[in-house]
């Protein structure tokens, strides 16, 4: 790392499973940067009061208004016992918003907020300049060609295995030379199993994922192939190309996190254990690198590495993302908006497995459905995802009755 005084750090979500890892990067490597900002949802006020401490942030924000009081009594408490001062504290989705956009250029935020919520931060950050490290897939989903025609070039760096692992096999490709990308899916805890063995799968079944450690929705998005649909178009935006040209393959072992085929036919593979600090360490850091960030692959033992083609039949959530992309008019942000009501149905038990697919396909076929026009911006965005939960909800309380 270079002696340059550290850039300012606003971390979006750092209680979840990307913030807290992203925090014990920078516990590490304290060069990277220094924590300006904290936004939490507020769900865990303990951990945030232990984070306020080691990380010393100027600023916190609580997303949920509600559970303000109670992160703020846990910090102040802290900070008392410590003899610290304690931080700015606001609530509320603007104050996240404020926050993401407070910084300038030089310096970083890394939105790590789950779900189509995160829009809005990653536009406030493009706006100010400051580089986005984004690990917020669904700005990319829901806000696409917004976030794109936002951004500078180089402004966006994926917090994310899979692109990530694009982006570094992208080092020196010029794009006309790109002829597919292959992201990489490890099959999730059901690979192999039809779709009547499916018929009866409990959230915790669900939760249970073979080789990654993340969050609810994540996870579950992971079990039914939501995640990688999720992943196909953000590829799509990221990489600027057509949904066609980036295809998924299924790799148990996740080692090897995605690959770019060349025009002259050569495969270029990024490969490493499955570890999102390598993901996290390379967006905060860029371009510098970070020794012994993570472990590396022992190549003195054998081993093996499998790749095989999705069943599509049994998990049709990429074939549909895929269509809704090619459609437009605000598609996607049905989709993402339809699987994250069914998540949650899912959970309070108002909805099997196979139900949360089969909802997204009901929304997005929906007769009623509404438009929005690329000129509509954010608030048509907004307007056709609030119609999509609304519908969501109400189709799964038809289905109850």
């Amino acid at each position: 790392m270079t002696s340059a005084p550290a850039r300012r750090l606003v971390l979006l979500g750092s209680t979840g499973s990307i913030g807290t890892q992203a925090l014990d990067v920078l516990h590490r490597f304290p060069g990277i940067a220094r924590v300006h900002g904290l936004a939490v949802g507020g769900s865990r006020p303990e951990l945030v009061a232990e984070q306020v401490l080691a990380h010393r942030p100027e600023h916190l924000v609580v997303s949920d208004v509600a559970r303000a009081d109670e992160v703020e009594a846990a910090v102040q408490r802290a900070c008392r016992t410590s003899g610290l001062t304690a931080p700015r504290i606001a609530a509320g989705q603007d104050a996240v918003i404020d926050v993401a956009g407070s910084l300038g250029e030089g310096d970083v935020v890394l939105n790590a907020i789950t779900g189509s919520v995160g829009l809005l931060p990653t536009l406030a950050v493009l706006a100010s300049g400051a580089r986005l490290a984004l690990a917020n897939k669904e700005s990319l989903v829901v806000g696409g060609h917004l976030v794109t025609e936002a951004a500078t070039p180089g402004q966006i760096l994926p917090v994310d295995s899979e692109h990530t692992a694009i982006a570094q096999a992208l080092a020196g490709v010029r794009h006309d030379q790109i002829d597919h990308l292959v992201v990489t899916a490890s099959g999730g805890p059901f690979r192999g199993r039809s779709r009547e063995q499916l018929a009866g799968v409990t959230p915790e079944q669900a939760l249970n994922h073979p080789t990654w450690s993340m969050g609810r929705v994540i996870t579950t998005n992971s079990a039914t192939l939501v995640n990688k649909a999720l992943e196909v178009i953000e590829a799509c935006f990221q990489f600027d190309l057509p949904e066609d040209r980036v295809q998924v393959v299924v790799h148990p072992q996740s080692i090897v996190h995605s690959m770019v085929t060349l025009v002259d036919g050569a495969t270029i593979a990024q490969a490493s254990p499955p570890d999102m600090r390598h993901a996290i360490g390379w967006a905060l850091a860029h371009p510098e690198k970070l020794p012994g960030l993570a472990t590396a692959l022992d190549f003195s033992t054998a081993q093996s590495w499998t790749f095989e083609p999705v069943d599509e039949d049994t998990f049709d959530a990429i074939a549909l993302a895929r269509a809704a992309h090619r459609e437009g008019g605000g598609a996607m942000a049905v989709y993402n908006a339809a699987n994250e009501e069914a998540v949650d149905a899912f959970f309070a038990g108002r909805l099997d497995f196979l139900g949360i697919t089969a909802l997204i396909r009901a929304v997005l076929e929906h007769p009623e459905r509404p438009r929005a026009a690329h000129a509509d911006g954010v608030a048509g965005l907004l307007a056709v995802e609030s119609w999509a939960r609304e519908t969501g909800q109400a189709l799964i309380s038809s289905r109850e009755r």
